[in-house]
């Protein structure tokens, strides 16, 4: 059950470095695309942060409008898989199609709906091959030695989404100088494959697509010339995001690529930067081994999407502790179905943004205020509590078999609880309540809050 739609969504534009009223292109009809994985290994919790963060937006788009078309791509051709398929002596379509599956997997542990599409590139190389030619009739690119090249001098605004000149560009990134190049910061649409090498053929020889390519034609076949929004982590602004931009303008006779840019921040690892060099990286699939999906997804979601966020193992642990309250208030309940209140504060904290901080302290608010309340408006903060949840894609898990998942180490077991509580009735019946009430005591000391009622006891962790 929800109340009215089409509230105002404000969102944060990268392009236009400020918050603005999102105003779709056809309400109807809402794009959106977000870059998806390269598929040569698992996938660290960098790569889960804009999965979740943005499939956070798809909920609430749902929920605005009537048809939310969602497309993340998979990309399955490139140097990166090429060399793992070549270490393991393996073709790169089982390279890809294996940790394609495990990003799957991986996605779905965080709570994650499916996008609407799931664009693979290999699945859009004649569409690449025609932006390409397209763009060498405009004279925004040129062959050279074999490669087909994006001329970045040829378009004025080129930089506009990264506020970088061309000669800033070129002194803070690192670019392939080549000989063939006309320019050291034009970046490459078509390159030439070798006869071990996977490759497709073109009017400029056997080759295969640039890695920017890929996400313009994929966009453009699925979604249309201009889109809604466009998405995916800070690090992928320059140059990947703004590459895209200027092979989809100028192929399309200047249209916009996408009306809103957003990008998620970084994660750090115990306060320092998640890199390769450091050795710090945090795979999904490793974490998962120790704490539910939706401990991760808490975790992301307890930060504003666009600041900067660092995980730390007591960070994770706080997250469950906290789920594990939130639980605790819904064990007992039942709901007939959500009520999503578009006037509340949770949910006008969504529509800013993806203030999901305030929304997750919404979520304890409405818990406890449920918890205390009894009859009709128990049910209605019940339903509300659901509605809310269901945005961000929490509590979705059964209140008691929630308390049954392999705990912490350090964390005492629903077992142990029982057998306490059993202990604490027998003292009770035999009236040493000092006993009883020092029962209570441990249990509250070790993070278990027991609560008494005439059809008995239960117990949550908080």
């Amino acid at each position: 059950m929800t109340d009215t739609k089409n509230s105002t969504l404000v969102l944060y534009n990268t392009l236009s470095r400020g918050k603005a009223v999102f105003e779709p292109i056809d309400p109807d009809r809402i794009t959106m695309y977000v870059c998806g994985p390269t598929v040569y290994n698992r996938v660290h919790i960098g790569n889960a942060r804009p999965a979740v963060v943005f499939d956070t937006l798809y909920r609430v788009l749902q929920h605005e409008y009537p048809n939310v078309v969602y497309a993340r791509n998979i990309t399955d051709i490139d140097d990166k898989i090429m060399a793992t398929a070549l270490d393991l002596n393996e073709d790169i379509s089982i390279v890809s199609a294996r940790y394609s599956k495990a990003y799957f997997e991986d996605m779905a542990a965080l709570n994650n709906l499916e996008p609407t599409i799931t664009p693979y590139a290999t699945q859009h190389i004649p569409e690449m091959i025609s932006m390409t030619r397209v763009l060498i009739e405009k004279g925004h690119a040129y062959e050279a030695d074999g490669h087909v090249l994006f001329a970045v001098q040829s378009m004025e605004t080129y930089g506009r989404l990264s506020g970088r000149s061309l000669d800033d560009m070129l002194a803070g990134a690192r670019v392939e100088v080549a000989d063939y190049k006309r320019y050291a910061g034009d970046f490459v649409l078509w390159k030439p494959s070798t006869d071990n090498e996977p490759g497709w053929d073109s009017p400029w020889g056997k080759g295969r697509p640039g890695w920017h390519l890929e996400c313009s034609a994929m966009t453009e076949k699925h979604l249309g010339d201009t889109i809604d929004i466009h998405a995916g982590g800070q690090d992928l602004i320059f140059p990947h995001h703004e590459n895209e931009i200027a092979q989809s303008c100028c192929a399309h006779e200047g249209k916009p690529m996408a009306n809103v840019w957003m990008h998620n921040g970084f994660i750090n690892i115990e306060g320092e930067k998640m890199s390769k060099s450091l050795g710090n990286f945090r795979m999904v699939n490793d974490l998962l081994d120790q704490y539910p999906g939706e401990v991760l997804r808490y975790v992301i979601l307890s930060a504003h999407y666009r600041s900067e966020q660092s995980f730390s193992k007591d960070l994770l642990d706080s997250a469950w502790r906290s789920l594990d309250t939130l639980y605790g208030y819904l064990r007992g309940t039942k709901v007939s179905g959500p009520t999503i209140a578009t006037e509340s504060k949770g949910y006008k904290a969504l529509l800013d943004d993806l203030n999901t901080p305030l929304a997750i302290s919404e979520l304890h608010r409405l818990a406890k205020q449920m918890h205390a309340a009894t009859g009709l408006q128990q049910k209605d903060l019940r339903a509300e509590l659901a509605g809310l949840s269901s945005l961000m894609g929490l509590l979705q898990s059964d209140a008691e078999q929630w308390f049954t998942q392999v705990r912490r180490s350090d964390d005492i077991s629903s077992g142990e609880i029982e057998g306490l509580i059993e202990k604490r009735q027998s003292a009770k019946a035999d009236k040493d309540f000092a006993g009883a009430d020092q029962i209570r005591k441990e249990l509250l000391v070790r993070g278990v809050v027991l609560e008494d009622s005439r059809e008995g006891t239960k117990w949550r962790r908080g």
